[in-house]
């Protein structure tokens, strides 16, 4: 498709971000660029030489946004509302429409510091943007709405980091979303007693995002719209065996699509206590958690809301969380299954069961989807597995198992050791092979699972 720049994000006002200058880095070594995601957006034409000019030195794209803007909003970290948050590593670069007529950011990480970068540096390190990568590209392979890491660059730096070994290299990051307004961009409003401003970015969201114009109702008809979305995404994690570890309401996007991975992983079996960020010590976040996670985040924004809604209409929406995420569950579920829906009673009961007989026999996730794909148990599952295969029977497999993928011995997976593998190749011998070699089995297995 032709690239289509827009600029919707002005119509909000200077109030809602900061104009910015990106870094200026000693170094522009192209890792990686997505040329699957670039051509859904027109961008896949670019040669390298005008890849690195804009995603490393963040020359404009034309007709898109003139100048990096630094977006403003609060949030909850680990449930303690901090007001003093912000982009203060990234900016939101360009605005485009894509094949799917959809308004999209194109964003960064590691850009440079902003007014909101408070003590840090602004800085990405390399390991944090291949890490990102490995999330995002599995992550997508299994049907997660997610962003998409669309450019790393290597930047020639050497940071230093408390948390892993320093000095260590360098990046910045441009990912692909759809949209970076948070719910933590209207709890900043609502800090400030800002209805106005609610107002104005309630009709923004809902106008661009969910294809409505504001008129009656507006602001629970978005919570419901945040509450539907954000139900989908706790069930598609789940799923997927994901834990994306820090679901801080600055890191919900009210388009219900997941960003920012800093401390992911993947649960390797079905345990609820399961965490990604070692400083998690209470386990807030842990995988069986996450939906009561989102949840929580969903309610802060009917709190921002109430400012300008009746908190009525408000308890109404949120309350519908808890049977969208089952009705979401069921879905993500069967798909991974490889079954078509029959009866969503029966679809809710058999979700129920595949999660009640993972956590029960501590089964690979991902094993164990590899082998039922289609709905049909292979019979080195025993009596443990007895309810579940009397459910399945019914079913009819949504495609046929005539991918070479299902002839592999082993599925795909990314647990951490593998991802440690990867970046060790690349730390220790600069080998960018590995790291393409797995983006390429991941998105062949995307292939597979594909509708």
């Amino acid at each position: 498709m032709a690239f289509s720049p827009q600029q919707a994000i002005l119509e909000l006002g200077d109030a809602f971000y900061d104009p910015v200058h990106p870094a200026r880095f000693p170094k522009q070594i192209l890792r990686f660029r997505n040329d699957r995601a670039a051509a859904s957006v027109g961008l896949d034409g670019l040669s390298d030489t005008e890849w690195l000019a804009h995603f490393a030195r963040f020359e404009p794209l034309p007709g898109s946004l003139e100048q990096p803007l630094a977006q403003r909003y609060h949030g909850h970290q680990f449930r303690v509302y901090n007001p003093e948050i912000g982009d203060g590593r990234g900016f939101l670069f360009a605005q485009m429409t894509d094949d799917q007529g959809r308004l999209m950011d194109l964003g960064t990480k590691g850009s440079g510091q902003t007014p909101h970068s408070r003590f840090g540096d602004g800085r990405l390190t390399l390991k944090g943007g291949v890490r990102e990568i490995l999330a995002t590209e599995m992550l997508e392979a299994l049907g997660v709405e997610t962003s998409r890491t669309f450019s790393l660059v290597e930047t020639g730096e050497e940071l230093h980091r408390g948390d892993e070994p320093s000095p260590t290299r360098s990046s910045v990051l441009v990912r692909l979303s759809h949209g970076h307004i948070r719910i933590g961009t209207f709890q900043r409003l609502a800090h400030f007693g800002e209805t106005e401003a609610i107002a104005k970015l309630t009709a923004y969201v809902l106008r661009h995002y969910y294809g409505e114009e504001a008129g009656d109702n507006a602001p629970t008809r978005l919570l419901a719209h945040v509450v539907a979305r954000t139900a989908r995404l706790a069930a598609q994690y789940m799923a997927a065996g994901f834990v994306h570890g820090v679901l801080n309401s600055d890191n919900i996007n009210v388009t219900g699509e997941s960003f920012d991975y800093g401390p992911w992983r993947f649960a390797p079996i079905w345990a609820p206590r399961f965490t990604a960020a070692y400083f998690d010590h209470a386990g807030l976040y842990a995988y069986a958690r996450q939906p009561e996670a989102i949840y929580w985040d969903a309610a802060q924004l009917a709190s921002a809301l109430s400012l300008v809604a009746p908190e009525d209409s408000l308890v109404a929406a949120l309350d519908g969380f808890p049977d969208a995420y089952h009705r979401e569950s069921a879905t993500a579920i069967l798909w991974r299954l490889g079954v078509l829906p029959r009866d969503p009673e029966q679809d809710r009961a058999l979700a129920q069961t595949v999660e009640q007989t993972l956590a029960a026999t501590d089964s690979p996730i991902d094993l164990f989807y590899f082998d039922v794909f289609g709905g049909v148990l292979p019979t080195s599952y025993g009596e443990p597995f007895a309810q579940l295969r009397a459910q399945l029977a019914p079913y009819r497999p949504r495609k046929p198992r005539d991918h070479p993928y299902w002839s592999d011995p082993e599925p795909c997976a990314m647990l951490i050791d593998e991802v440690e593998a990867i970046w060790a190749r690349i730390a220790e011998q600069d080998d960018w092979s590995i790291l393409h070699a797995k983006v390429a089995a991941i998105r062949r297995m995307g292939e597979a699972l594909k509708a």
